[in-house]
């Protein structure tokens, strides 16, 4: 009675409630859209939250936008070759008014692929090639059409993310500038705002003072530091400044660094940034997030000659967590700073790509091993490898010694001196561990080493794993006689989201997925990877029947970095 009272919608509560929970699934929320109208006008506004990051193959859902032009402008895009046709004559909902989060890059992505599709449909009479000129001006148009739409249909933005990367990024959002300018309450509520790769501070200062004077409410700061100069690093430190001195709420901030200098001559070049950190650093603990303030990310920062850690950290009075990833600098000056915070030190995140001085991370680990959940080694995005096989051997034991709630371990570059103690490391983890993934570096390991390892991993992994992991992702040479030994050995395991990586060629282990893993019911979501192995719709379907999505592997895979600050 109560089933059919939920699915009736006569407990819009619940019905509420339960919708909400699938507000990442999009395939589900699709299909709740078809159950009835109840929740149709439930899942239909988190299905349009945030259009431009789903990862879908159309882009249909920008005509549905542009449909609440005005016939003048629809007239400017006919002038460019979009015939107003394309748009929809009547829509079911006020679909902009649906939208939470925009971020510029994927806008102006969108708007690019969307052009691609109708210059190729005959309705857009854009058969006829664009000039360099006419196409940057026609994205420009939409882009600024968006927005306006955006505005005009009142939608309260909660997540607002801006990346510019050039000179046409930064005229587009010049025109975002003004209409924001004169509509303040458009970004009123923004809860997470990020600053990403912004080379030219003053050509946004305008955006950055109408942000300080308007909004208040932001919980969550992103700001990735980029080149540096005398006038960015001025602007940056008055603008960095009054972000952070305005907000009343702030419980998250994250500090990253974009082009990571990887030499002494290069850090060098670094005195603006780290001025500029450690003034943020100040301001924390002088602001009202001095009792707001949960979490601190440090993604590829500098820390040599940070001199105001322990400072900082004695003032910030209910922090949770401190995530330091690839950063550079963990020597003994650093971890002499955060042994002396005479608070506990709640290091939740440790990803290294150098060991600089081992006594010193033993001091690390020793004051805040125990509150370490996500722990990495080695890195694909840096240029860097840990070579020292006997200091990777002394800090796996570090870990087993000090580190008991692991959840999430990320391994890349394998070596067959250190193996065996890397599966002792997540048998010691094994009651915590519900990420892990392992990607052995075929640039730093010969074709025939690499082989040899991955036979290694796979033989003996499957009997260490525990009965289920949310996610595993392992990027190897596979073949299908060791790898059926994997999946023989961890038949017992349920694996949420699966990813297979094979770096050996013509090697078909898909009959070997479908009768261990998909007869079996072991994963819900499976995405693999190699020269031999393509997705065939009878496959899709074929695994649907036993309730396993196939995703394509890039949008399955994760970044560490996004899941930290989505899980913190």
């Amino acid at each position: 009675m109560a089933y059919s009272k939920i699915f009736s919608g006569d407990l819009p509560e619940l019905t509420d409630d339960i919708v909400k929970y699938f507000r990442n699934d999009y395939k589900t929320l699709h299909s709740c859209v078809l159950v009835n109208r109840v929740w149709c006008r439930l899942a239909i506004p988190l299905l349009w939250r945030d259009p431009f990051s789903i990862p879908i193959k159309n882009y249909h859902f920008i005509e549905i936008y542009l449909h609440n032009l005005n016939e003048e402008d629809k007239t400017k895009l006919n002038e460019y070759g979009i015939n107003k046709n394309l748009f929809p004559t009547t829509t079911l909902f006020n679909y902009p008014s649906f939208i939470q989060r925009l971020n510029t890059f994927k806008i102006g992505d969108s708007i690019e692929k969307w052009i691609t599709a109708v210059k190729t449909n005959p309705i857009s009479n854009s058969n006829s090639n664009y000039s360099t000129q006419k196409y940057l001006n026609i994205k420009r148009l939409i882009n600024k059409s968006l927005f306006k739409i955006f505005i005009e249909n009142e939608a309260s933005l909660h997540t607002f993310e801006i990346m510019i990367t050039n000179v046409q990024d930064h005229d587009q959002f010049n025109d975002v500038s003004e209409l924001i300018l004169k509509n303040p309450n458009f970004i009123y509520n923004i809860r997470n705002f990020k600053l990403q790769r912004i080379e030219n501070v003053k050509k946004i200062s305008s955006f950055l003072e109408i942000l300080c004077s308007k909004c208040n409410s932001i919980s969550f700061l992103y700001f990735q530091f980029q080149k540096f100069n005398n006038d960015n690093d001025f602007l940056v430190k008055k603008y960095l400044t009054r972000i952070i001195n305005s907000q009343h709420n702030l419980k998250k901030i994250s500090f990253e660094h974009h082009d990571f200098p990887l030499n002494e001559d290069l850090l060098l070049l670094n005195n603006s940034l780290l001025r500029v950190l450690e003034n943020s650093l100040s301001l924390l603990t002088n602001s009202n997030c001095s009792n707001t303030l949960r979490t601190i990310i440090f993604n590829k920062i500098n820390f040599k000659n940070i001199g105001n850690l322990k400072e900082a950290f004695e003032r910030l009075n209910v922090l949770e967590s401190v995530h330091i990833l690839y950063c550079r600098f963990l020597n003994y000056e650093f971890v002499h700073q955060i042994i002396q915070i005479t608070k506990p030190f709640k290091l939740k995140s440790l990803f290294m790509d150098e060991i600089l001085s081992l006594d010193s991370l033993e001091l690390l680990l020793q004051k805040s091993g125990d509150y370490l959940e996500n722990f990495g080694i080695g890195s694909t995005e840096n240029d860097v490898s840990l070579t020292n096989i006997e200091l990777k051997q002394k800090l796996f034991n570090l870990i087993i010694k000090y580190c008991t709630k692991i959840e999430l371990f990320d391994l890349f570059d394998f070596d067959n001196k250190n193996i065996y103690l890397t599966f002792q490391l997540i048998e010691h983890i094994e009651q915590s561990l519900n990420y892990l993934s392992i990607d052995l570096d075929f640039d730093n390991n010969q074709l025939c080493d690499g082989f040899d390892l991955s036979s290694i991993i796979l033989s003996n992994l499957g009997q260490i794993l525990p009965l289920r992991l949310e996610y595993l992702s392992l990027t190897l040479m596979i073949s299908s006689n060791v790898f059926e030994i994997f999946l023989k050995n961890s038949q017992n395991t349920f694996i949420k989201k699966l990813l297979i990586k094979n770096m050996r060629k013509n090697e078909n282990i898909l009959p070997l997925i479908k009768n261990y893993v998909m007869k079996k019911k072991r994963v819900e979501y499976l995405a693999i990877k190699d020269g031999f192995f393509k997705y065939e719709q009878h496959d899709v379907k074929e695994f649907g029947l036993y309730n396993i999505e196939i995703r394509n592997y890039d949008e399955l895979y994760i970044q560490v970095v996004d899941l930290i600050k989505e899980k913190y």
